[in-house]
């Protein structure tokens, strides 16, 4: 499947000054930054992106149905986007988390999208299965040549397609799941992570599985749970509460709304051998558990509060940003003086310095005082583009609670 070179691509023509964003190397071009198109490019095509007096910016994946109507490939002129070129990036991805591939039966982000320069890609690993999302309509049209280097690279992995993210829909694209290469996996497939084991369910786990992003944030917590009290809220399968065990803690409680997630928690701790009577699942809406405990009287040494994405667009910013002061408003309330709340977004949206104002305003509304001993970000297979800030969507503070 490769582009034919007798024939010119098809050219998008951007808007007066709309060309600045690529001229700083931003891979995103958006549909109102589009003057007009020549040729007939179909979805997922590759297109030249020209500014509007002709100038050439870039070679872009076109996306007519979506609000990024085009994504950036490569800004250099001479290159051709087709199998090698597509093969040369897979291979580059890879290349940049080597000493992650030497852990036979570890867990890490393989490919990041934007961030390994190749758009709308999502590639896990775990232990010797990868699982792939194909999120836009760039990724959609290479899908066989991509899947191809992906088992020329590692061809002993067998790779499971979760390609079933809302976001396919705004790309035009319908969800598609399964078996892509060898078999779909028997059951939950195992993982350890700094001597810690975890099962993943990559064919019904929430995005791929498992939140391979909180790897810097898991180290944290376990380093610093000894002989703690802690509190893991929008716990999900549990990881935070395993390593805050694991790290030597003395009591846990845990809290989701998933009954099948909570037992996944269970098993989890039983795994590692860390599992007490004294263990506490809490089933229930996170916000509506957390007031009942500060209710009462509850507190704990350590509150982790890791909740989904509150903010999926610019529109929902404002009551997204209501619901992250909530939330921590009442978390705070369950923390002893002296304590740590480890609050997290994973919403790309929501700016650092907005997030800490947030949990400011909390910390006010709930009469305490905080001040920051860390920020925790994600793991460093999740890599950040310099001109792609987008690609850093999550941000974690680690709060010492007084008063």
């Amino acid at each position: 499947m490769t582009d034919a070179v007798s024939r010119p691509l098809p050219r998008v023509l951007l808007a007066p000054g709309r060309e600045r964003s690529l001229e700083r190397r931003h891979p995103w071009i958006f549909k109102g930054a589009i003057r007009s198109v020549e040729g007939e490019p179909g979805v997922g095509d590759t297109v030249e992106i020209r500014a509007h007096d002709g100038r050439w910016l870039a070679l872009a994946a076109y996306s007519p149905a979506s609000q990024i109507a085009a994504r950036v490939w490569t800004f250099e002129r001479d290159a051709t986007v087709d199998e090698a070129f597509l093969e040369a990036r897979v291979r580059a991805a890879l290349a940049r988390r080597a000493d992650l591939l030497t852990e036979p039966d570890g867990g890490c982000r393989l490919i990041f999208g934007e961030a390994d320069e190749l758009p709308g890609l999502i590639v896990d690993r775990y232990a010797d299965q990868l699982v792939l999302q194909v999120l836009a309509a760039g990724a959609e049209r290479w899908r066989d040549a991509l899947v191809a280097a992906l088992q020329a690279a590692l061809p002993d992995a067998r790779i499971y397609e979760r390609s079933d993210a809302s976001v396919r829909g705004k790309e035009g694209l319908p969800q598609r799941t399964g078996p892509v290469v060898g078999d779909a996996p028997a059951g939950p497939v195992e993982i350890q992570e700094d001597g810690a084991r975890f099962q993943v369910d990559v064919e019904r786990g929430h995005k791929t599985g498992f939140y391979l992003d909180q790897r810097d944030a898991r180290a944290w917590l376990s380093a610093h749970a000894s002989g703690k009290d802690v509190l893991n809220v929008f716990a999900y399968t549990g990881a935070f509460g395993v390593v805050a065990r694991t790290g030597g803690a003395a009591g846990l409680t845990q809290v989701d709304s998933s009954a099948d997630a909570l037992e996944a928690a269970e098993r989890h701790l039983a795994l590692n051998g860390v599992a007490t009577p004294e263990d506490e699942l809490v089933r229930g809406d996170a916000f509506e558990v957390l007031r009942r405990f500060a209710e009462e009287g509850r507190q704990w040494d350590v509150v982790v509060l890791d909740p989904p994405k509150f903010i999926e667009s610019k529109a929902q910013l404002q009551r997204g940003a209501r619901g992250y002061k909530d939330i921590n408003r009442v978390a705070l309330a369950c923390v002893r003086p002296g304590g740590t709340l480890l609050t997290f977004s994973c919403s790309g949206l929501l700016e650092p310095d907005l997030f800490q104002k947030i949990v400011a305003d909390a910390a006010l509304d709930a009469g305490r005082t905080g001040r920051i001993r860390a920020r925790l970000f994600q793991g460093r297979d999740h890599p950040v583009l310099l001109p792609f800030p987008e690609s850093a969507y999550l941000k974690g503070l680690v709060v010492r609670v007084e008063g």
